[in-house]
């Protein structure tokens, strides 16, 4: 059961900006002397002690997990004092680059002054997660997962895994990343995956994706373990699926076989059919052969009528974050009943069912939400959710 949700995005510094922002149709992405950037995340507000034990993604992660904690009726010691079981508890993040900002800052000082004695583990991807369980005190376990953009997806569906296994009762789970930097952009620009105009997902006029940055978090529960506490539920965690291309380092794959592969065994293991779904959160970073790939796989499993919306046009891609964040977002769309629109895509390229210009409410029939994310090398995940009464 999904019971609590944080964010931290281009909208703001929490949920509430994050879906307000959504409803009303804003946008994120800004332009800037070396590009379209998705307008950097807010830093936040940590005591100075900590955050200097902190890169920025490891900051932004324990922030969304400190809302998500609260948001699901937790306080923030009942670890800490033993209301709850520490060992019961644990964090799975996904991530790409982790706190890479530290290495390139250490890589241009490093000839001028000594480097600060915590650079290594400030920027090791497994820091972040590592600053969660620490913060809240979660003992169970804390893992990082690192499959290119599919990062935090796959975290949610690994957290999963881990409560029907029974080796936890609560994960803390999604993902985050802040690599807006020269160097970062100067990589993605030199392979021509950036946007020159902004992001616009499904457009017919798309040239690339716009970076971002964040991170999102959800709150997962064992059935029993929500309901005994009577627990506020925004929706069941009911499947999740995965696959490899197999194909290219950059290109997925044109005929969409693996980006189906990754829908079809998030319908079985939540026990579902095509039939079943009401709304589809797409990965769409507007790309131009991603989106052809994913519009293929989408009109050949659920057909033109259901409602798909992409969010990255108004938040950008937050590559590891962008799973934890969009999971958030598919969760939201649930519990409210209302699907965000599109923003950027005023030409639309292909017959899905897109949601742009205002909120649509989600159908009445089908119960399952699917959110996507496919990553360079071919990684693909595939969350479902399924509508809680």
């Amino acid at each position: 059961m999904v019971t609590g949700c944080g964010a931290v995005t281009p909208l703001g510094p929490d949920t509430a900006s994050l879906w307000r922002g959504l409803l009303s149709g804003e946008c994120g992405v800004r332009a800037r002397d070396d590009g379209y950037v998705a307008a950097p995340a807010p830093t936040p507000t940590l005591p100075p002690v900590q955050a200097r034990t902190m890169n920025r993604s490891a900051q932004f992660a324990v922030t969304a997990a400190r809302e998500a904690w609260a948001d699901a009726g937790f306080g923030p010691r009942d670890l800490h004092d033993g209301i709850l079981d520490p060992a019961r508890v644990g964090v799975t993040l996904g991530t790409i680059m982790g706190g890479i900002e530290v290495l390139l800052t250490a890589d241009r000082i490093v000839h001028g002054r000594p480097l600060a004695p915590r650079t290594a583990p400030m920027a090791i991807p497994s820091a972040a997660s590592a600053h969660i369980a620490m913060d809240l005190g979660a003992r169970g376990e804390a893992r990082t997962v690192v499959s290119a953009c599919a990062s935090g997806t796959e975290a949610i569906g690994q957290a999963l895994d881990r409560i029907r296994h029974g080796h936890t009762d609560i994960a803390i789970a999604g993902g985050t990343e802040a690599i807006i930097n020269p160097t970062v952009l100067g990589s993605f620009a030199a392979m021509r995956a950036l946007s020159a105009t902004g992001s616009r997902p499904f457009d017919r006029t798309r040239d690339g994706f716009v970076l971002g940055e964040g991170a999102g978090l959800l709150i997962l529960e064992s059935r029993d373990h929500a309901l005994a506490r009577g627990a506020r539920i925004y929706c069941e965690a009911a499947g999740w699926g995965l696959s490899a291309d197999a194909h290219h380092v950059v290109a997925p794959r044109p005929d969409a076989t693996g980006i189906t592969a990754a829908l079809t065994k998030a319908l079985a293991d939540a026990d579902a059919v095509p039939s079943d779904v009401a709304h589809i959160n797409a990965h769409a970073t507007a790309t131009v052969a991603g989106d052809a790939a994913e519009t293929r796989a989408l009109l050949a499993l659920f057909g033109p009528d259901v409602p798909v919306t992409a969010p990255k046009g108004a938040i950008g891609h937050l590559q590891g974050g962008a799973g934890g964040v969009e999971a958030v977002i598919t969760a939201l769309t649930l519990h409210h009943g209302l699907i965000p629109p599109t923003v950027g895509c005023t030409d639309q390229d292909g017959t899905l069912n897109l949601v742009t210009e205002k909120p649509q409410p989600l159908p009445a029939n089908g119960n399952i939400a699917l959110s996507n994310s496919y990553g360079f090398g071919g990684h693909n995940a595939v969350l479902a959710l399924r509508r809680h009464p």
